[in-house]
């Protein structure tokens, strides 16, 4: 069978007409899978939900993205001793879901790698990380406490003198329980937890939940919520950039940069305070609209400071791009080459910077992105370097899609009321953030509870690709190198 009959087999998901749903036996499960990754498919996610149709003790899905269509691939599993097979062949960043399912539900995949991945325990456990054996190796372990605020994470380098032979990152240190949350919350109340899923993508996962409960709903957010949800997208992935290359800099022992760019990072959050009530957007994006506004005088606070931002990351620029040291120390650091970019699925920001021309915002546009559209930023080297370009034209970018945002702004209401259907359902909402695309998985109650909501970040598929990209590099290039693809640890270990 095709991936085409496939998809014709499959029921439309509330929302769209380009996200479908199928339900499979086992063969079936891994025969569309197969088909899906010949025809060029990505996979999003795969998760597992307690309980299905007819008494089954779990349900696995997998959502496959080929072109602008969304598969989600359903399996009903009878009882805890059933298997499923395994799509780590297919789809490598599969291996960690399935086991981050089994820990949560309970359901096992016949993959080989069984070992635990969230940490539930807290006493110091054996974890059985890979070894490298020969002459001359050994192990230099860092973490899981780091320096400053990051967060729990430990890696386990083999090496020979300084050169990394092998890394292995083994995170679930901050399991909080999220998915169990959203349960006890009722469905119109959760886009306030979805925004903290991972602090830094608050938007993105926000508006992906209001997404898929809009779906549920048959809610249309009026014309000017619309706008500003993409303005604070926008906004979002501009604070991010600024942080990002501020910190590459001082990686790369250019406290310079780092200076420069708190200062416009910092600018820039203090405007949004003044003109949207926040410095960092948790709250923003509601069911049925947004729960903040623009005056006139705020339209042009904004534009100022976004076209002050453009004009002092283009000088910024040039400095980063002639300064010897910080060159030196990004051409050529953790590269991942667009042939191994897309055996292991890597997307997002780190994608395009290895010439994964993937962009949620052109590929599969929803409004108000499919009357912009966005400029896909791409590179091709795959190194730090080519991941700081890519930083670089995105801010560009954003700052003139905000200017046009501001702009074109419509008059109207931002908001819309929204209740949900008296029945029991699924959907998907699936969001371009500044890291990558942020997927939300909702399962309704009849009572308007929620019965499952699993929030999906692009780090899922990007922690696995870091592994490689060390490899052959120095130790001490590891945080430059890390620094380079700033995964979340938060919005992946749930």
């Amino acid at each position: 069978m095709t991936l085409a009959r496939w998809w014709s087999n499959a029921t439309a998901l509330p929302g769209s007409p380009a996200a479908r749903t199928l339900t499979v036996d086992s063969r079936a499960w891994f025969d569309a899978a197969t088909d899906a990754a010949a025809a060029g498919a990505r996979l999003v996610a795969l998760w597992a939900t307690s309980g299905g149709v007819g008494g089954a003790f779990a349900t696995v899905r997998a959502a496959l993205l080929f072109e602008d269509r969304l598969l989600v691939l359903a399996l009903l599993v009878a009882d805890a001793a059933q298997t499923y097979r395994g799509l780590q062949d297919l789809f490598p960043a599969a291996s960690r879901m399935q086991r981050a399912a089994f820990d949560l539900t309970g359901v096992r995949s016949d993959a080989p790698d069984q070992r635990p991945w969230l940490r539930h325990t807290s006493p110091v456990d054996d974890y059985p990380f890979v070894r490298v054996e020969g002459e001359g190796v050994h192990e230099v372990p860092v973490g899981p406490v780091h320096a400053g605020i990051i967060e729990p994470g430990h890696f386990r380098f083999s090496v020979v003198g300084e050169k990394v032979l092998r890394l292995e990152a083994r995170l679930g240190y901050v399991h909080k329980g999220i998915e169990r949350r959203f349960t006890e919350l009722a469905a119109l109340e959760g886009h306030r937890l979805a925004a903290r899923v991972s602090g830094d993508s608050a938007v993105a996962y926000s508006w992906a939940y209001c997404q898929a409960l809009e779906a549920l709903a048959q809610a249309t957010p009026p014309a000017r919520a619309v706008h500003l949800r993409a303005l604070c997208l926008e906004l979002e992935r501009v604070q991010n950039h600024l942080g990002d290359l501020g910190a590459l800099g001082n990686d790369a022992g250019f406290a310079f940069g780092l200076a420069q760019f708190s200062r416009l990072k910092e600018e820039l959050l203090r405007a949004m305070h003044d003109v949207l009530g926040q410095r960092y957007l948790l709250d923003a994006v509601v069911p049925g609209g947004t729960a903040i506004d623009l005056r006139d005088t705020g339209l042009a606070e904004l534009g100022e400071a976004a076209g002050n931002i453009a004009q002092r990351t283009r000088r910024l620029r040039d400095i980063y791009d002639e300064h010897a040291g910080v060159r030196d120390r990004l051409v050529g650091a953790g590269q991942v080459t667009p042939d191994l970019a897309w055996r292991l699925g890597l997307t997002g920001l780190a994608g395009r910077a290895s010439g994964q021309a993937q962009d949620l915002r052109v590929d599969r546009p929803w409004p108000p992105y499919d009357a912009l559209p966005p400029e896909k930023c791409v590179r091709f080297d795959g190194d730090v370097a080519a991941r700081v370009a890519v930083r670089f034209d995105e801010l560009q970018e954003s700052c003139r899609l905000i200017a046009r945002l501001l702009a074109s702004l419509p008059a109207g209401p931002v908001h819309t009321p929204v209740s949900l259907p008296d029945a029991p359902a699924l959907a998907i909402g699936l969001v371009e953030g500044w890291r990558g695309p942020v997927m939300v998985a909702l399962e309704t109650t009849a009572d308007g509870g929620i019965h499952r909501c699993h929030p999906h970040d692009p780090s899922w598929q990007n922690w696995p690709v870091l592994e490689h990209a060390v490899i052959g590099n120095i130790v001490p290039d590891f945080p430059l190198i890390n620094k380079s693809f700033n995964l979340s640890y938060s919005g992946h270990d749930l």
